[in-house]
């Protein structure tokens, strides 16, 4: 993969329901921050921002397929770089079952902007419910199995069209204003928007939403889990990891704005509490039927394009694992045909499919994105650390670093980073652990440890039967995999 393929990938991965959904719903998941979404949205780039240097930075000097395993085995400790990457592989393939059954909503309204009542009745059926998320998983699946050419011709126009008609949503958005929308909302539903006061903010409030939005920055490590299929990968990958945080943190900024711009976020809050809103849907009341189509649709393609990205991602993790000899040996066989890793597209593919079937038991997705935010976080904290222990750990790689190549900007950067990082990760993991649920397992933080307790009892064995072998582990975690 070139420049192009590499940026898209990371862009497709963060621009989805990170943009069209997280910013609105976030009404009901964090009530109170009213008319402070933007700023919780910027400040939540921050810890992004640190996080992106840092997984440049080690890119730079270890462009292997893997990318996080790879850079915190060899830079880090094995350990701490497969739990880290199981838990990173688990939360991802959440994800990916969470855009997936997210989906449904989005063509359900538009069908009901075309005026197709009853196409939009049988989307919310329990049987299509299930069966387009499911389908729209397995065939990306196929895509990706038949290699990185089939990938570029899917995702590249994908990304283009979320682009234009996301452009179209920004549009619009500064186009129209609260009482245009007012005038819309009495003409559709004959009754007056509400003008409920502004409750007041808080930090806790302001810091818990902020945690959540850093959701719609995890993506731009899918381009370091692609290391092994770039070209001259120690300048691509930091390069496109570079040019992804930037652009999709604009368009995030330019779009969260135009649709608030236009729609009251009283409205927003009010609407969020009693179904799921969206941004198209949203802006729907003001633009003509044909151009609330299509931004629906577009919305629809913004969410359908995160499928392959994220199942590329994932499947090399599995990849790397199982070169290293951490997983089954069978997880790292390549298509005899489309030399791809089939069985760990499979794999992955699997465990997003057993995602969405937990998002349609538990009737909401904020779950999945709660278990994402908690294990990237901790992936992301770990990745600054690898920044600060590389030298000393191995000095040989650690000479290879093309971004950042002074060893007091490292420093600064990762310290940083852990700093800002460490901090939403106390936010977001007491947010989830004061929340009111019915049962311990609708929390992420007991979901996340148990995931890392299996990761523990996966590496253990896995080590211990490699030994028995008489394979050389150190070895194997002193260089780097052949390219």
């Amino acid at each position: 993969m070139g420049l192009l393929a590499l940026t898209a990938t990371g862009i497709a991965s963060m621009v989805g329901a990170g943009i069209n959904v997280v910013p609105f719903m976030i009404q009901r998941n964090v009530p109170g921050i009213g008319a402070w979404v933007l700023p919780a949205f910027l400040f939540a780039a921050v810890p992004a921002l640190f996080a992106g240097l840092s997984y440049a930075t080690l890119a730079s000097a270890m462009p292997r397929a893997g990318g996080s395993y790879i850079y915190a085995s060899r830079g880090l400790n094995p350990y701490l770089g497969f739990i880290a990457s199981f838990s990173q592989w688990f939360a991802l393939c959440v994800a990916i079952g969470v855009v997936s059954y997210v989906l449904v909503p989005f063509l359900r309204d538009v069908a009901t902007a075309a005026a197709m009542p009853t196409a939009a009745a049988m989307l919310e059926t329990g049987a299509l419910r299930l069966a387009i998320p499911i389908s729209v998983l397995w065939l990306f699946a196929g895509v990706n199995i038949l290699g990185i050419k089939s990938y570029e011709r899917i995702l590249v126009p994908l990304l283009g069209l979320t682009f234009v008609l996301g452009g179209v949503v920004i549009v619009a958005g500064f186009l129209f204003t609260h009482d245009d929308f007012a005038r819309a909302v009495l003409r559709r539903e004959g009754q007056p928007l509400p003008d409920p006061a502004s409750p007041p903010l808080t930090l806790r409030t302001f810091f818990t939403a902020a945690t959540v939005l850093f959701s719609g920055f995890i993506g731009f490590d899918s381009i370091a889990q692609a290391g092994g299929e770039a070209k001259d990968p120690g300048r691509t990958l930091p390069l496109a990891i570079g040019l992804a945080v930037i652009s999709a943190s604009v368009f995030y900024m330019l779009f969260t704005a135009a649709v608030y711009h236009a729609v009251p976020w009283q409205y927003v809050a009010a609407q969020s509490a009693v179904r799921d809103v969206n941004a198209p849907g949203l802006l729907g009341y003001v633009l003509p039927t044909g151009w609330t189509v299509a931004i629906v649709a577009g919305g629809a393609v913004a969410l359908a394009k995160d499928v392959p990205a994220m199942l590329l991602s994932v499947s090399r993790l599995m990849f790397a694992w199982a070169e290293d000899g951490i997983a089954p040996r069978r997880i790292a066989a390549l298509h005899s045909r489309y030399h791809t890793p089939h069985v760990a597209i499979i794999a992955s593919a699997s465990m997003a499919t057993v995602s969405i079937l937990g998002c349609h038991l538990a009737g909401d997705v904020f779950l999945g994105i709660d278990i994402l935010v908690t294990a990237m976080l901790v992936n992301y904290i770990l990745m600054c650390v690898t920044v600060l222990t590389l030298p000393g750990r191995n000095a040989a790689i650690a000479r290879d670093i093309r971004v950042l190549p002074r060893r007091v900007t490292q420093r600064l950067v990762s310290l940083t980073g852990i700093i800002v990082l460490v901090s939403f990760l106390v936010v977001h993991t007491w947010k989830d652990v004061s929340a009111p649920v019915s049962a311990w397992y609708f929390r992420s933080t007991p979901v996340w440890f148990l995931v890392m307790a299996l990761s523990t009892i996966i590496y253990i064995w896995e080590v211990a039967a490699m030994k028995r072998r008489g394979v050389d582990v150190d070895a194997i975690f002193a260089s780097l995999p052949p390219e």
